[in-house]
C-alpha cells in the first residue's frame, strides 16, 4: 500500500514531502488501528490527499522574479513593476485599519488563520469573514477605479 500512497502524494508534492506526507499518513492510520475497518486504501488515499493539501496551503505564495513565468509581463511598467499591485496597495493602504493588517498578515506575511485570530483576539470564524469582507472592498474599489 505504501508504494500506491505514494504515487498519490507526488502528484501533489515532490520527493520527500511527498514520502513525509505518506509517513504522516501511515502514523495516522496506525493511531486509529483499533478503530478502522477494510478496506482501508480509500481512507489511506483521502487522508494522504488531505495532507498534501494541507501542505500546500501552508507554503507562502512566493512570486517568481520572472515576470513572464508570473504571466505579468504585458502588465508592467518601464520599472519593472506591476501596476495592478501597486493599485491594490493604493487601495489597501484606504481600508480600514483592521482589515488592512487582516489582508497584510494572511497575504504578504503568510501567517496562518489561527494565529491571525490569536494575535487579533477574535475567532477564525470571524477573521474569515472579516478576511473576505476586506477582499471584496478591495476587488470592488478596484473594479470601480480600474476596470471601466
Amino acid at each position: 500500500m505504501r508504494p500506491q500512497l505514494l504515487m498519490a502524494a507526488q502528484r501533489y508534492v515532490d520527493g520527500d514531502d511527498a514520502d513525509d506526507v505518506v509517513q504522516d499518513a501511515l502514523l495516522r492510520l496506525w493511531q486509529m488501528v483499533d478503530e478502522l475497518h477494510r478496506p482501508l486504501s480509500p481512507l489511506a488515499r483521502a487522508l494522504v490527499r488531505n495532507l498534501c493539501v494541507d501542505r500546500l496551503r501552508r507554503q507562502p505564495v512566493v512570486l517568481s522574479g520572472d515576470a513572464s513565468i508570473a504571466g505579468l509581463s504585458e502588465k508592467t511598467d518601464e520599472n519593472g513593476s506591476d501596476s495592478r499591485i501597486d493599485r491594490m496597495m493604493a487601495i489597501i493602504d484606504q481600508l480600514p485599519s483592521l482589515q488592512q493588517t487582516i489582508l497584510r498578515l494572511r497575504h504578504i506575511d503568510g501567517m496562518e488563520m489561527k494565529d491571525i485570530a490569536q494575535l487579533i483576539g477574535s475567532t477564525e470564524v470571524a477573521l474569515r469573514k472579516a478576511l473576505s469582507r476586506a477582499r471584496q472592498a478591495v476587488r470592488t474599489q478596484y473594479l470601480k477605479q480600474y476596470e471601466r
